[in-house]
């Protein structure tokens, strides 16, 4: 077998083929013997038929499928001869039997070569630390969760619970969704569209009102984006919060005595967000060495990379609807709500990512830091009630420790590339760091 190989492009190869006619006829006779044992023809026994006559009766078909396999054997042999770091399926583009030779044209996406650059990197590092008011507010919000309501005679104000009928309105037309009864909404929550919740403001309990409101331009529903609306809203109930006194009650919650008192719940809530704050600086830094990186190469990416990414995002994307709206809720989504274009971006994004981390690995000849995985398990498992338990799962368990090596080369890489960056450093607040860090989860 011939093979000769040129660049279509960065990230493309063609390949030329030629394989002896020998071969092909070799496999033909084989594949002929072979049917001749098995094929039924009328006038001839079982395992009896001549190869002759199939030849004469199945020749043509049998010869097109050994043509077909030799093709699809060979190209594979092709590319590893020509030592071809692929990606996908190759893809045959003609072929043609000559008299000494099966003669085929084929391409087929490689693995993108790069030189990654680190000149002019720059990177912003946040630093945040939890102090005292961080944790009041925190062991409050505790509070919060388990509050109960109370009935106010007053006005209803921000934090207040409202319970009320609403009936919606665009150009004098009522629209799907845009009506409920005993919709209950806490004021200052941010649920509804800009300009509803300041609507209910000053409101009583029996009083009716129209307020006017504007849904926003990126409104999921198409038909109502950037549209004016009317609401009739009918007030039933307003209700002031009432927070638990954090009492022996409230700390057996959290499996405190009443003697360990409120200080040791602040200890031990300070002590989970310290944790908290500590991974939330380490992804900030990581997203943002990533995004500098990502930002300063140029990567030419093969479509089948991204096709897979793309892919994959989808079906990440639909076993969130599952579970959150269960099976049938997630078979109610058609694929046309989920095109390529959605996850288009992202993906190519992702996959750059991808090629630029790998090749900094191998030109740096960063291997995992077996310590530091072990001290990252250990500060995970500090946080559950019998860390010993949480260690000895991971160091039994290979598949689960290999997904935190993975965390932690992420981590070096990381280091690395600092390395090599304009580092600036910005203090931040616990509160900023963590909505930050929602917004780049949802982003």
């Amino acid at each position: 077998m011939q093979v000769t190989s040129e660049a279509v492009s960065g990230v493309t190869r063609r390949l030329n083929v030629s394989v002896p006619t020998s071969r092909v006829n070799e496999q033909f006779e084989a594949r002929l013997k072979r049917t001749a044992k098995t094929v039924k023809i009328n006038g001839f026994r079982p395992g009896k038929v001549p190869v002759n006559v199939v030849r004469r009766e199945y020749g043509a078909g049998i010869y097109q499928e050994v043509v077909s396999d030799i093709i699809r054997d060979t190209v594979f042999e092709a590319i590893q001869q020509e030592k071809i770091n692929a990606v996908g399926m190759p893809n045959i583009e003609k072929s043609e039997l000559k008299d000494d030779a099966l003669v085929y044209e084929a391409t087929v996406e490689v693995y993108p070569e790069v030189n990654v650059k680190f000149d002019g990197l720059e990177v912003e590092r946040k630093a945040s630390e939890v102090n005292d008011k961080d944790v009041d507010q925190m062991i409050e919000n505790l509070q919060k969760q388990r509050a109960s309501w109370a009935e106010t005679k007053g006005m209803a104000k921000k934090d207040m619970q409202v319970t009320f009928d609403f009936e919606g309105s665009v150009d004098g037309e009522k629209f799907e969704g845009g009506s409920a009864e005993d919709f209950k909404l806490v004021l200052g929550s941010g649920r509804m569209i800009p300009g509803f919740e300041d609507g209910i403001v000053g409101m009583k309990k029996g009083e009716e009102k129209v307020i006017d409101v504007t849904f926003p331009e990126d409104y999921q529903a198409e038909n109502l984006a950037g549209k004016s609306a009317q609401f009739k809203i009918t007030v039933k109930l307003v209700e002031k919060q009432k927070l638990p006194e954090v009492d022996a009650e409230f700390l057996k919650i959290f499996g405190l005595t009443e003697e360990e008192g409120i200080e040791k719940l602040k200890a031990d809530v300070r002590k989970n967000m310290e944790r908290e704050v500590k991974n939330g600086l380490r992804n900030q830094v990581k997203g943002a060495a990533f995004d500098a990186l990502v930002a300063a190469n140029e990567v030419e990416l093969p479509a089948s990379m991204v096709a897979q990414e793309v892919d994959r995002q989808r079906q990440q994307m639909i076993q969130q609807f599952t579970q959150q709206f269960g099976v049938q809720g997630a078979k109610a989504f058609d694929s046309s709500m989920l095109p390529d274009e959605l996850f288009k971006e992202q993906a190519e994004k992702s996959v750059k990512l991808g090629v630029l981390v790998s090749k900094v690995l191998a030109d740096a000849k960063i291997e995992v830091d077996q310590a530091r995985v072990d001290a990252y398990i250990e500060d995970m498992a500090s946080s559950y009630e019998d860390p010993t338990e949480v260690i000895e799962y991971f160091k039994n368990d290979k598949q689960q420790r290999s997904q935190i090596e993975a965390v932690v080369l992420e981590d070096q890489v990381v280091d690395h590339i600092l390395a090599s960056a304009k580092v600036t450093d910005t203090a931040v607040s616990y509160e900023d760091l963590l909505k930050e860090q929602q917004a780049r989860q949802q982003g």
